[in-house]
């Protein structure tokens, strides 16, 4: 598709940082001290890359068939060989494949170690044949589904044709599309910027439908007076968004109006949605109680001043991935405090790694993963306090590899070296803190924002296209304007990212087979 200039260019640039070496082994955390990784962090990314790529297979993280991701899927409790698919997903996964594409096509050599090692010239086109696919099945789905105004629920994705899930039918979340709408603006962006007209179009074809969901947004979560639906019951799916029979509200008391990742959307019915200016001002005005300052204090750590949490988990920042915030200063300096809290505060309470929300451990005996914990984070600088702290998780470091690569994956590292930790597809989902157990599971989210910050989130991408589009300094502003009016002194910039200092014990369990090496 692509030709081959650029694809020859890239072969030879990953050729250039290549450590020159045979593939690295199954379980090469255990080849690497903290102190080596420290010394060479690029380095072990090489390896992370190669591992954590093995996810990304058809009928393993996404289908061929239709372009479509999976939500992940499970692994054999002895062997570490892939059982049972998650047939289902959603619009947060399908964000996390668009950031990866947007890199590749790029013509990032992470990116294409992650893709195609063996090939790296491959990772653009094959990247962007995917993102064909995907837009055929997108399209397909707002002529079946004309309600969602194509926004995507969570879906089954296992078929040509995708579909609702049972308990998303006319249902329909902000938050996840917001995360996916800006991954599609990155990606738009990346096409457009190479010199392949194939690539030109497929960037066309995507920002019709990107300009269609500017029109939908705020006809399906915005109730006004700046309420925006955290999840929208819909009339009725089938019906389009004008019909006389059609109707969108709020779902129960809840509104997305959280200063994390729900700030994605927020943004893009802002800068997108075609509300007055009356109504962008109420926005913000609603949001802004969210965003509080508190100041962290623990085992002789701190006083250090971050932004107050919801669980302060690892999965929040999200929202730095994709939008270029780190061009804030002040905003740079509260999430820059937000990782020496997360990095301290494990030391302090001498954990062997960092708290996001995760799937928990899978009970052997049934091969069933035992539910999902959303509350996992540091609950004396978040709003809820009650709090799960068995499991940690080798992807809560991504929030720290933006700042510091090498403390962000020496943490990854410290998680890994438990049992059952790596496995034929990279890293593995969770493990219990007492090395009792481990969820046997790969996906998007515990494997791939991992990737995406080693790639640098889109950031860099979208800034760009925001520049050419004339929105990047009303962006900045309204960044500057709700941190600098919570912030005022930070305090704690002084404190050193911590690093690890226990491990995750040896508690019985035996590696994968498959991975034993």
């Amino acid at each position: 598709m692509r030709g081959t200039l650029v694809g020859l260019a890239l072969a030879a640039s990953v050729r250039g940082i290549s450590p020159g070496r045979h593939p690295p082994r199954c379980r090469f955390a255990l080849e690497w001290s903290q102190d080596q990784l420290l010394a060479d962090p690029d380095a072990f990314a090489w390896d992370l890359l190669y591992w954590e790529g093995k996810f990304h297979q058809n009928g393993l993280a996404y289908s061929s068939r239709n372009g479509m991701s999976y939500d992940g899927i499970q692994l054999d409790w002895d062997t570490g060989a892939h059982t049972h698919l998650h047939t289902f997903s959603a619009a947060s996964k399908e964000a996390l494949q668009f950031m990866l594409y947007a890199h590749a096509i790029a013509g990032s050599p992470e990116a294409a170690r992650y893709l195609s090692p063996r090939h790296p010239e491959r990772a653009p086109d094959a990247a962007a044949s995917i993102l064909g696919t995907k837009l055929q099945t997108y399209l397909r789905f707002n002529e079946t589904h004309p309600g969602f105004g194509g926004f995507l629920p969570w879906m089954t994705t296992d078929a040509e044709e995708i579909s609702p899930t049972w308990d998303w039918v006319d249902r329909v979340p902000a938050l996840d599309n917001g995360e996916l709408v800006w991954a599609v603006y990155a990606c738009i962006h990346v096409l457009r910027s190479t010199s392949s007209s194939e690539y030109h179009g497929l960037a066309d074809a995507w920002q019709v439908w990107l300009d269609y969901v500017k029109t939908t947004a705020a006809d399906v979560f915005y109730q006004g007076d700046g309420r925006v639906c955290a999840v929208t019951s819909i009339g009725n799916q089938s019906l389009p968004i004008s019909h006389p029979d059609q109707s969108y509200a709020c779902e129960g008391t809840g509104t997305l109006n959280d200063p994390y990742e729900g700030e994605l959307f927020t943004f893009w019915l802002h800068l997108f949605g075609g509300l007055s200016n009356q109504e962008k001002a109420r926005l913000w005005e609603v949001k802004r109680p969210q965003l509080v300052s508190v100041e962290y204090q623990q085992g002789g750590v701190g006083p250090i001043t971050v932004e107050k949490g919801y669980w302060f988990s690892g999965h929040e920042p999200w929202k730095v991935l994709q939008l270029p915030y780190y061009d804030v200063d002040i905003f740079r300096r509260v999430y820059h405090n937000a990782e020496r809290v997360r990095t301290c505060n494990s030391v302090v309470t001498q954990t062997p790694g960092l708290f996001a929300s995760v799937n928990n451990s899978t009970d052997p005996e049934t091969d069933d993963i035992i539910g999902y914990i959303s509350p996992a984070g540091i609950p004396s600088i978040a709003n809820q306090t009650e709090q799960y702290h068995d499991v940690i998780t080798p992807y809560a470091a991504w929030p720290t590899i933006m700042f510091d690569r090498a403390v962000g994956l020496a943490w990854w590292r410290n998680t890994v070296l438990g049992k059952k930790m790596q496995n034929p597809y990279g890293s593995t989902e969770s493990t219990r803190v007492d090395g009792e157990l481990v969820s046997a599971l790969l996906t998007w989210d515990s494997k791939v924002l991992t990737v995406i910050s080693l790639l640098g989130g889109v950031g860099d991408i979208v800034r760009d296209k925001m520049k050419a589009e004339g929105i990047y300094d009303e962006f900045i502003d309204i960044v500057k304007r709700e941190y600098s009016s919570e912030f005022g002194e930070v305090k704690g910039e002084d404190v050193e990212l911590c690093l690890p200092n226990t491990s995750v014990p040896h508690a019985g369990l035996e590696d994968f087979t498959l991975c034993s090496e």
